[in-house]
């Protein structure tokens, strides 16, 4: 089965073509596209909806003109369409739900419809023999600029969520932060870059809610902001670093707490913020200790993508799954 995907959840706009299944032993990624947006949003510190609509309207056709020319395949060939139907920001979802409807009708092939949060939480299992084999009992981390949750997998579709943030997500406080202290967007990356070197032990900063399964890091957000008229001199490197530990004790310690308690063999971890490199060393090393698996996605597959995508259809569309032409867009679509 041959799957074309676009995602357009956001900013980034994603174009991908993945082979698999019909007893395929795993999936092959013939061709994947993403252009990005940043330069776009970078001087309003965030994403605006409108440009990133209007972006996508650019940029769609011409990564579907790309990928079927770098798989050496044509639409007509393939056997299946999707896209994300959600969550996200409306404008953007309507543009990639609507190409993919567009050429299913065309076509006349089946369409998905896929959850952007499903996308990520299959991605640490992409380019695994028998990827579908892979979805087995474990515990999920999805960590990204708009979402921080615990999800419990039994198995393709079966989710049970464990725990979100209540207020800001781990992306969205390394952006807030990153701004006040001066620093470009995404903030994630910025503030990563600056904590290398830095003495993560030099501010005591909070951790919020770690006798919870839910997440918070406002408070976090807020005691920097007070923090920082307090400091003088050459601060950058050791606050950096201290605010990158306080997210990373939350984020590792409630992870393996829940794998514990939840009895899994298997954790993964996905999402734009699990391209933190000192996020993905601590915890392996975390699940080294625990006795657990780790998995987690390739960086590019971390970031918003197509493939991911593509790869969730795939399996879906293997067990019957089909989504009506007709069915609408989400931008609150939750996991479970």
């Amino acid at each position: 089965m041959t799957v074309l995907a676009l995602e357009t959840s956001c900013d980034e706009t994603g174009v991908a073509i993945l082979r698999g299944g019909n007893g395929e032993s795993d999936s092959h990624l013939l061709a994947s596209e993403v252009a990005s947006q940043i330069a776009a949003h970078e001087k309003y510190g965030g994403v605006v909806p409108e440009i990133a609509s209007r972006n996508h309207l650019v940029y769609a056709p011409r990564l579907l003109d790309r990928v079927t020319s770098s798989a050496n395949i044509g639409l007509a060939e393939v056997d299946a369409f999707a896209a994300t139907s959600g969550p996200g920001l409306a404008s953007s979802l309507m543009i990639g739900a609507s190409i993919a409807k567009g050429l299913a009708i065309g076509f006349g092939k089946p369409y998905a419809a896929i959850n952007h949060l499903e996308g990520h939480l299959l991605s640490p299992l992409f380019g695994y023999e028998d990827g579908n084999k892979q979805i087995r009992p474990s515990l999920s981390l999805i960590v990204s600029g708009g979402h921080t949750m615990l999800v419990r997998v039994n198995g393709l579709g079966d989710y049970e969520l464990l725990g979100r943030t209540v207020d800001d997500a781990a992306g969205e406080a390394f952006d807030k932060v990153a701004k006040m202290l001066g620093l470009g967007y995404p903030g994630g990356p910025e503030i990563e870059k600056h904590a290398r070197g830095g003495d993560p032990n030099r501010f005591d900063l909070p951790r919020s809610m770690l006798d919870s399964q839910n997440f918070s890091f406002s408070g976090l957000k807020t005691a920097v902001r007070y923090l920082l008229p307090k400091l003088k001199g050459d601060f950058l490197a050791d606050l950096s670093a201290s605010f990158q530990q306080a997210i990373i004790d939350v984020l590792v310690r409630k992870t393996i707490t829940a794998a514990q308690k939840y009895r899994v063999n298997l954790i993964t971890v996905s999402g734009g913020v699990s391209c933190n490199q000192e996020l993905r060393k601590q915890l392996d090393e975390a699940c080294g200790r625990g006795g657990f698996e780790f998995k987690n996605a390739e960086p590019w597959l971390c970031t918003d993508n197509a493939a991911m995508i593509a790869f969730a259809a795939s399996l879906r569309l293997q067990g019957g799954f089909r989504s009506k032409v007709t069915e609408e867009i989400d931008p609150n679509l939750a996991l479970t």
